[in-house]
């Protein structure tokens, strides 16, 4: 078996110089030429596996630090930073992004970070400006969407993964003896024999506004009746999670080092939701459903149990070292076009706050109910994406009180369309002609965009009152 190599010269030189040796004398400690290390740190050379080794005995140093998949997760941020519209001119390729991820993971994510303070400031002074937010109000509604921010922040920084949650679902499903063919009486049963609580199914009119409630004091976990069938076994996981794992999502939250008690609170309920997912659609098995039926939603929700969406979240999951998924992009829309769960794994561009182009086909879900919509799509950036969106619906209260619809939509680079059975029948030159989108109005500098709604913020607009053409506005 071939030995392998990898490239990490950046790396290599970052920590010489962190120990203040020469050249010459970490390749006498390493028994390598100079003129070789020389060519490692250009990365003109591979790093082989035994040499890699032989740094970590020598310099005492953790070797996931020459992990790949750190260096492409900062890559993937890097290319939402370059993506914005501020960095239109700058001539930053693809290239200079992974360069960039390669020779300095750590100043990569300061670039994020300083770029996400910026980003944020723009949008709280256009938020105050159109009067649609009071920042100074401290636990009103701004506080609580930013809090909502930090956590989707703090989850797509982990990669959406997290592996003690994954070990967590498989312990639960050997120490409760669960039954795939009955995972909802299964998990009942647990609830009462190693928590002696009780689950009750309830009428509407009796749960009101309520769709789970757990009571304390009379050990029961009350459930509405309008709840379908894979609703109820979600929600039994996620209470079962909040009881067994309370430590281990303290931990987690604790880790996270984030600001204020809103928003360690939601992080600790998308926590139990990740595990209530793990628990309906175990890793293992489910990748290789996954695999085996080409990322068919439909026929992996009838599988699992599931409901649609539930299994589009579980699939942005599949990032476990060594057996990972595509990377997914998910976002999750209502009708007024307001986005309430935006996560992207691949570098796909979402505004951090506000509505999505109106140039996607994802609005046009909401007009063809039961049917999936797919499409290639292109960034001003030159990034090409294959999006799949479907309109799926949550329960409602009868007559007075309707279901919610929205539209989900999961996505990856053209590069993986063909892993996906949604991609059968499309050719090449289908990506090629991808249709041409932006981040949002505000941040689109598109002239020949006939759909915006709004002029570009960085941009200088043109007035010409002898002049009318299919784009609302013009601009340099």
């Amino acid at each position: 078996m071939a030995e392998r190599k990898v490239m990490v010269g950046p790396r290599v030189r970052r920590m010489r110089l962190e120990r203040g040796l020469t050249q010459k004398q970490m390749a006498e400690e390493l028994g390598i030429s100079t003129s070789y290390l020389n060519l490692i740190e250009r990365n003109q050379r591979p790093v082989t596996v035994q040499l890699l080794l032989k740094l970590g005995q020598s310099y005492d140093i953790d070797l996931q630090r020459f992990a790949v998949d750190d260096e492409a997760r900062v890559a993937a941020l890097l290319k939402e930073v370059f993506g914005d519209p501020l960095f239109a001119r700058s001539g930053v390729t693809h290239q200079d992004i992974q360069d960039m991820a390669s020779a300095s993971p750590v100043g990569g994510e300061a670039v994020f970070a300083l770029f996400r303070s910026y980003r944020e400031l723009v949008d709280n002074a256009l938020n105050l400006a159109e009067g649609l937010s009071d920042t100074n109000k401290l636990g009103g509604p701004a506080a609580l969407r930013l809090a909502g921010e930090e956590v989707q922040d703090f989850i797509q920084a982990r990669g959406n993964y997290f592996p003690d949650l994954e070990d967590a679902a498989e312990q639960l499903w050997h120490d409760a003896k669960l039954d795939k063919e009955a995972l909802y009486e299964s998990l009942r049963a647990y609830l009462l024999s190693a928590h002696s609580i009780k689950v009750r199914v309830l009428p509407f009119d009796v749960m009101e506004d309520t769709l789970r409630r757990y009571d304390r004091h009379g050990r029961r976990v009350m459930l509405s009746e309008i709840l379908s069938a894979d609703a109820r076994t979600y929600q039994l996981a996620y209470q079962i999670a909040l009881l067994d794992r309370s430590e281990l999502l303290d931990e987690i939250v604790e880790s996270a080092a984030l600001e204020g008690a809103e928003t360690r609170r939601l992080l600790r309920i998308g926590l139990a939701n990740y595990m209530a997912g793990a628990v309906l659609m175990p890793y293992g098995r489910f990748h290789e459903a996954v695999k085996a039926l080409r990322y068919d939603i439909d026929l992996l929700a009838q599988r699992f149990g599931a409901g649609y969406e539930q299994v589009c979240n579980r699939l942005t999951n599949l990032q476990r070292p060594g057996d990972k998924g595509i990377p997914l992009f998910l976002v999750r829309m209502d009708c007024a076009g307001n986005v309430s769960r935006r996560l992207s794994a691949n570098g796909f561009h979402f505004a951090r706050f506000g509505g999505l182009c109106p140039r996607w086909g994802v609005h046009r879900a909401f007009r063809t109910p039961g049917e999936t919509r797919t499409e290639f799509v292109q960034m001003p950036d030159g990034s090409t994406f294959f999006s799949v969106a479907r309109l799926v619906s949550r329960p409602g209260g009868g007559h007075r009180v309707p279901a919610q619809q929205f539209v989900v939509a999961i996505g990856c680079e053209a590069s993986h369309a063909g892993q996906m059975i949604y991609a059968d029948g499309k050719l090449p030159a289908d990506a090629e002609s991808a249709l041409k989108i932006g981040v949002n109005c505000r941040l689109c500098d598109r002239l020949e965009c006939n759909r915006r709604a709004y002029p570009p913020l960085n941009r200088r607009l043109v007035i010409d009152e002898n002049h009318l053409g299919l784009a609302p506005y013009f601009f340099t």
